[in-house]
């Protein structure tokens, strides 16, 4: 009964399953689906100072913490409870490509050799983590939103803004993935 939660669900289910979660937020309360604002929330909570964009009412978004709750606990129970014990199965030429940088440990959800404790000491590995986060972090910040929220709640209610948004998260995905990884994993 619990295998078709272990696998993979095509995207033409998942998809439009993601895809309703917008007109349901709507609809039954009025509310705006993306993950990003859930930081400022969590600060206008524990940091009452006296800074400006700290003061609103942020108990009128408590949903959204529960909601931020709810994602967290749900992936804690996909991996212990309906996790796939089977190797992860990737592409034969994205093996290849990544062999030429020295990528070849495919055992775990993340090539171990990109991702570890000893890769994060490293120049590269620090570029990646760290300032990769630090980027998005302020890339959704100064783009009023993360990707999902722009591109699933902003593209859907039809905003401008989340369509100008959404094409350069896309043109900067394109521009990551294709010419700076590459350079980045050759160091």
């Amino acid at each position: 009964m619990f295998e078709i939660i272990k696998q993979p669900w095509p995207w033409y289910v998942a998809g439009p399953v993601i895809g309703l979660t917008v007109p349901a937020l709507l609809i039954l309360g009025n509310k705006s689906f993306g993950i990003s604002s859930s930081l400022r929330h969590v600060c206008a909570m524990c940091l009452p100072g006296n800074i400006s964009f700290f003061k609103y009412d942020w108990k009128k978004e408590l949903w959204n913490m529960f909601f931020v709750l709810g994602i967290f606990f749900g992936g804690v129970i996909a991996v212990n409870f309906f996790a796939n014990p089977g190797p992860v199965q990737v592409n034969q030429e994205l093996i290849r490509e990544l062999h030429q940088y020295g990528i070849t440990d495919f055992s775990s959800l993340l090539p171990v050799d990109m991702v570890s404790w000893e890769k994060l000491l490293t120049w590269p590995g620090f570029i990646m983590m760290v300032g990769g986060g630090f980027l998005v972090g302020f890339g959704a910040r100064y783009a009023g939103g993360c990707t999902s929220g722009h591109a699933i709640m902003g593209l859907s209610t039809l905003q401008w803004p989340s369509l100008v948004a959404t094409v350069c998260f896309m043109i900067g995905g394109f521009v990551m993935a294709n010419w700076i990884l590459p350079w980045i994993l050759m160091l």
